[in-house]
């Protein structure tokens, strides 16, 4: 069975450092088999957050602060208009990262596809892209890690967000390409409330576990990051 959590959102939107406590929480009970996989789904307060692979000049250059994290890939940003997904999942052996990292893309690109927008995958580059004109824009970035065969962080899904934090930094270490989100391509907003259903939907389709439970009236106090 795998739990789906989306209280995080809007209004109960959860302090990056307090979402992370939860995801390490949550991760350490699924390794140890006392909880079933685990999909968080949130959005964060603004705040940038920088992989294991980013660069001193990728940061932003006046002073704000940058938490560092222990996932794969670079800096990014989260904030309100974004939906986060923190899917905590016991990956089968042999472990294929790369594999559960295309599995994610192809989840957001079929997400996308039910709301009229064409992702793409762009080779060489993670993520999910939108095609515009000469220039690919990223719609949904991924950086994850896996330990003791469960993983952790996950993919970060433009939905109404507010796209001036990105001017501030390099995103995901990629400086011929741009970013976009839903709303902008649709040309009507899409907030992380009317996405995170169909999210749910397209992991229920990814397993094969004959139950799933929701959470979805509670505020949440605590979540997850990429």
């Amino acid at each position: 069975m795998t739990t789906y959590d989306v209280t995080g959102l809007s209004a109960n939107s959860v302090p990056y450092d307090e979402a992370l406590q939860r995801q390490r929480a949550v991760h350490a009970a699924v390794v140890a088999g006392r909880a079933p996989d685990t999909v968080l789904l949130l959005e964060h307060p603004p705040v940038y957050t920088a992989g294991k692979r980013t660069e001193p000049d990728e940061r932003p250059t006046d002073g704000t602060p940058v938490i560092d994290v222990d996932r794969g890939g670079k800096i990014t940003w989260h904030g309100p208009g974004q939906l986060v997904g923190y899917p905590i999942l016991r990956l089968p052996d042999p472990i294929d990262v790369v594999g559960y990292v295309r599995r994610l893309e192809g989840l957001l690109i079929d997400v996308l596809a039910e709301l009229g927008v064409d992702g793409q995958r762009v080779e060489g580059r993670s993520g999910v892209w939108i095609r515009s004109g000469n220039r690919d824009e990223k719609i949904a970035a991924i950086g994850i890690r896996v330990a003791e065969g469960v993983t952790m962080h996950g993919f970060a899904l433009n939905c109404s967000n507010d796209l001036d934090a990105y001017d501030r930094i390099v995103a995901c270490g990629i400086r011929d390409a741009g970013v976009t989100t839903i709303s902008r391509v649709l040309g009507r907003t899409i907030t992380p409330a009317d996405v995170a259903p169909l999210v749910v939907a397209a992991f229920d389709r990814e397993t094969t576990a004959p139950g799933v439970a929701v959470t979805t009236s509670a505020p949440a106090t605590t979540g997850a990051a990429a």
